[in-house]
């Protein structure tokens, strides 16, 4: 793990890390700095105790919630660095380094129900409801009060935009060109999604820009679901940043879901290891922190992102020590095969493979990258209505609209990759048509 581009002196800060000072970037999230700094493990898994590091720099998994200034459970992915901030690894004793509870792992390998265990044991039972119930939850209380919160902000529009990747901008564009008032809400610091943070894609948007003249975005804005009450439907969405968390309610009677979609996670043993990233993960970190997360790392997967991956890595100064193709068409000269299992103590050093002809082989490693096309974001569409259906050539559930996005769910459109995994420049064609298909029925 290392820095691509040196911290500049005016950017420099330093967070703690359990007493310990680390530098990191103002601004940057803290598990970017940690990683730059050679910090693998963030903390420890509730059940099993099993080392956790970050995976999908997205908030969409649990392996980087830490303990930060007091406040439990915050994803490190979603902190941003500055000078001082307090930082601790959860559910370990007496450390995440040497957990006594790590024990757990060892002594169960075949898994732990402590639903059943010791049932109907007159004593023991007892016993074991009480250390099941004290070892339960994640981290600790705060230490102090919880700041007061702030009323709901509400906002109306006749359209309502989750999510600014390429199909939400694409979108946006041509909204704003038909001079139609929206409001988008984007999750990250910036516009763009997985057109400026995931692998280059040959075909993909040069530009996209969004006329502020004619719609609100808001970033840091994180959306929760579409809910309805007795004055309309409504976005519930969290908005962050330099003030407190506060809940935003945009009400619209047309809205256009393009959450993107969810990192994958291949099944093989011990794949929760710290040192396990998602493509676009280090994709992300690579072009827009500069952060290269590993110097030989193993990059498996199918499709685009899986040679885009490769190229970015390799560009960065990494030299892949294996690239394995794990789709059902592999291209011509490619390895393909499966991966059995990844090694390592506290973070992956090794990677077990299976390759043509049942062979199995075992490669020195410092990481493993995922490259696989995102599982759909669907959880808001079907929340407000909407059906899925199996894709079985992806394998994967996506949410079942027409040719321009619309949905079972009356004024409620799809673009992108909760259609299905998908290309940027076919996101952004999603969003187009998805866009058209809403000025005509602002127009009717």
């Amino acid at each position: 793990m290392r820095r691509l581009v040196p911290v500049p002196t005016e950017a420099s800060v330093s967070v703690d890390f359990e007493g310990e000072s680390v530098p990191a970037r103002q601004g940057e999230p803290v598990a970017v700095s940690l990683l730059a700094a050679g910090h693998a493990v963030l903390s420890r898994s509730i059940k099993y105790h099993r080392p956790r590091g970050p995976f999908c720099l997205a908030a969409a998994c649990s392996h980087c919630l830490m303990r930060v200034d007091g406040t439990p459970n915050l994803y490190a992915c979603q902190v941003p660095a500055r000078a001082g901030l307090q930082l601790q690894r959860q559910n370990s004793y007496p450390s995440a380094k040497v957990d006594v509870f790590h024990a757990i792992d060892w002594l169960f390998p075949g898994g732990l129900d402590h639903h059943a265990m010791f049932a109907g044991v007159p004593v023991a039972e007892r016993v074991m409801v009480k250390v099941a119930r004290h070892l339960a939850g994640l981290g600790l209380l705060p230490d102090g009060v919880p700041p007061q919160r702030q009323p709901p902000e509400v906002l109306q529009t006749p359209v309502a935009i989750a999510g600014g990747g390429a199909a939400g901008l694409a979108a946006a564009e041509v909204l704003s060109a038909a001079g139609v008032p929206f409001v988008l809400l984007e999750r990250e610091e910036a516009l763009g999604g997985r057109w400026r943070l995931g692998p280059p894609e040959a075909g993909a948007p040069a530009t996209l820009t969004v006329g502020a003249q004619a719609g609100t975005v808001r970033l840091h804005t994180t959306v929760l679901g579409l809910y309805s009450d007795g004055r309309g439907r409504f976005l519930a969405a969290v908005a962050t940043g330099r003030d407190a968390p506060r809940l935003l309610l945009v009400r619209a009677p047309r809205f256009l879901l393009a959450l993107g979609g969810h990192a994958q996670l291949l099944p093989f043993i011990d794949n929760d290891l710290p040192g396990v990233f998602a493509g676009r993960a280090v994709s992300d970190l690579v072009r827009r922190r500069g952060v290269l997360p590993a110097e030989a790392p193993a990059v498996v997967g199918h499709g685009p992102e899986l040679r885009g991956l490769v190229q970015l890595l390799t560009d960065a100064g990494a030299r892949p020590a294996l690239v394995l193709d794990t789709g059902p068409s592999p291209e011509a000269g490619a390895l393909s095969g499966r991966v059995l299992e990844a090694h390592g103590r506290g973070r992956v050093q090794a990677l077990s493979v299976e390759v043509s002809r049942r062979t199995k082989k075992k490669v020195s490693c410092d990481a493993v990258v995922l490259a696989l096309p995102p599982t759909p974001a669907y959880e808001v569409a079907c929340h407000a209505g909407a059906h899925t259906v199996f894709r079985p050539e992806l394998g994967v559930f996506a949410v079942q609209a027409d040719a321009d996005g619309r949905t079972a769910a009356e004024g409620v459109y799809v673009a992108g990759d909760a259609l299905g995994g998908t290309t940027a420049a076919l996101a952004a064609d999603s969003g187009r048509r998805a866009a058209r298909a809403l000025v005509r029925e602002v127009a009717a």
